[in-house]
């Protein structure tokens, strides 16, 4: 049953376009070209650029994806770009010159399994496998290290980009445009985990080391503008994140503050070195340490056991009751010497089990050798 749910939340999750913008020939020197389908021109309108790589990639589910691999000779980052859900590269092309030139950056962008010119139908898992199949061709082809990669992931594609973003430790960014915490949470507004659900960002954010940019829409009518801060609040290492008052699902590229801010943020992981990369990840830790002591300290951990408290009548000191019935402190010591709790729900109160008091004894020590009658435990 799962599986089948599972399968219809993909058919709601991938809308690729049909017929797919662009086409893949090879030239007779043996080099691919994308042309687009409606002109038979080269998508980048020259014939030979030789600033733009067309690769067919393998993925370890059988398929060959189109890539596009666009060189920037100033660049120092390399940003690979997951793409939404309704998109192929050709359609995308225009936007990845803009971003090569203005982040001055090499780009990848790649497409989905069933997307384009790529072979196979799109899922969650065909598409982890093609944004691995990129990552490999970055390393092996182009010498790209994670250390200096940004990944970079719209709408369906924050799926496949915090996969591998969760398996990375030593990534330099991650950029989240109009992003999901899960496919299920998209359809109905849920606040829980079911076994069928796709693109479980909501646990795999948690897992990302690097800085984190949440840009999302205000009015974004299709992945509420709820996804983006859920994911902002959750992230290790969230970054100044980007609300545009306004902005919808697929129009934010057209807001000036898109650009300005992408802009900050690759200038300062560009910036940012490997001394203050540790230091950074030092300070996270110690945050990390004290608020584990603070939880410590909040609830008695005597013998490793969380237990109720009981405080003292005289000063309110707490005193654990499993492993230390009597308080050591002398200042803490209720009046009278004989006074013992022996119910361990015991609160000033009374006994918490049954909400019953013992009405046999009158006296306010306790010093009785009576018994309630209702609770067992007294």
């Amino acid at each position: 049953m799962g599986c089948l749910i599972s399968q219809l939340a993909a058919k709601f999750a991938f809308f690729p376009p049909s017929p797919a913008t662009y086409q893949v020939k090879k030239r007779n020197d043996g080099k691919l070209v994308a042309v687009s389908t409606t002109s038979s021109m080269p998508i980048s309108g020259v014939p030979d650029d030789p600033s733009l790589d067309v690769l067919l990639l393998d993925t370890k589910r059988g398929n060959k994806i189109v890539a596009f691999y666009l060189k920037n000779p100033y660049a120092r980052l390399t940003v690979l770009y997951s793409h939404g859900n309704a998109a192929d590269l050709g359609q995308l092309f225009d936007l990845f010159v803009q971003l090569k030139a203005n982040l001055r950056v090499n780009l990848m962008g790649y497409d989905y399994s069933g997307y384009g010119a790529s072979t196979g139908k799109p899922s969650e898992f065909d598409t982890y496998a093609d944004i691995e199949a990129a990552y490999e061709c970055l390393q092996t082809q182009y010498g790209v290290s994670q250390e200096d990669l940004i990944l970079y992931g719209q709408s369906v594609g924050s799926g496949p980009t915090l996969h591998l973003a969760a398996k990375l430790p030593r990534l330099r960014g991650v950029v989240l445009h109009s992003a999901i915490l899960s496919g299920l949470r998209v359809l109905c507004h849920v606040k829980f985990m079911l076994c069928f659900d796709i693109y479980k960002n909501v646990n795999k954010i948690q897992k990302v080391k690097c800085p984190v940019l949440v840009i999302h829409g205000t009015e974004d009518d299709i992945v509420n503008w709820l996804h983006g801060t859920g994911l902002w609040k959750m992230a290790r290492d969230p970054y100044e994140p980007l609300w545009i008052k306004g902005g919808g699902h697929c129009n934010l590229e057209l807001y000036p503050d898109y650009i300005h801010h992408l802009c900050r943020f690759i200038q300062e992981m560009e910036n940012m070195t490997t001394e203050i990369r540790l230091k950074k990840i030092w300070q996270t830790l110690r945050l990390h340490k004290r608020s584990d002591a603070a939880a410590r300290n909040s609830t008695n951990s005597c013998c490793k056991v969380k237990c109720r408290r009981l405080n003292c009548l005289d000063c309110s000191k707490p005193n654990c009751i499993t492993c230390c019935s009597w308080p050591k402190c002398s200042a803490c010591r209720p009046k009278c010497p004989e006074w013992r709790p022996k119910c361990i729900e015991y609160i000033t109160s009374g006994c918490m089990k049954c909400s019953c008091w013992c009405t046999n004894c009158s006296c306010s020590c306790r010093n009785c050798s009576c018994s309630c009658p209702r609770c067992s435990c007294w």
